[in-house]
This record gives C-alpha cells, structure tokens and sequence, in this order.
C-alpha cells in the first residue's frame, strides 16, 4: 500500500499526464461507472433469488402430485406366439416372458 510520499507522486504523475482540468472529470466518470456496476450487481442478485424462488414455486407442485399407481395385475398383450421349428418345442408363456 502506497504510503505519504507515494500518493504524492502518483497524484503529480496523473496531473502531468492527464492536466488538471480532465482529472475531476475522469473523477466523476469513475464514480458514475462505480455506481452503474453496482446496480447491475445488485440487479443480478435480485435476479437470481427470484429465478430460485420461481423454482422453488416450481418444484413444490411437483412434489405435492402423488405418483400414479401402478395396476397390480398385469395387462394382456396380443402379442402372437412365436411359432416353433421342426425339432424344438414352442416357448411356454412363463418362459416368453423371462427372456429379454
């Protein structure tokens, strides 16, 4: 950190190189840019709670719908069997429906 002399310094180096008139100006442009980042910060902030509240809204539906139950005996396909060749048996249904 800079300390009395070097803060001297870097002020006589900023009006020689920017003159005295334009030094309040950049001033005040820095401050106005300060000010306008801070805004758009806070807007992103303000952004975000509400997309994880809009979520939160979202997501507590969802949780509240219970899960369709499932009917606890099996539907009949029309499936047609598999027709057997000369020599071997055909499947039996139990054995249709094991392999996979």
């Amino acid at each position: 950190m800079p300390g009395g002399y070097e803060w001297l310094i870097i002020i006589a180096v900023l009006l020689l190189l920017f003159g005295a008139k334009k030094l309040p100006e950049m001033a005040r442009s820095v401050g106005q840019s300060a000010r306008v980042f801070k805004g758009e910060m806070k807007g992103l902030k303000d952004d975000d709670a509400t997309s994880k509240a809009a979520q939160g809204d979202k997501a507590a539906p969802q949780e509240k719908a219970a899960p369709q139950e499932l009917p606890a005996t099996p539907q009949a396909t029309t499936e047609p069997a598999p027709q057997a060749q000369q020599g071997q048996q055909a499947p039996s249904p139990q054995d249709r429906g094991t392999a996979g």
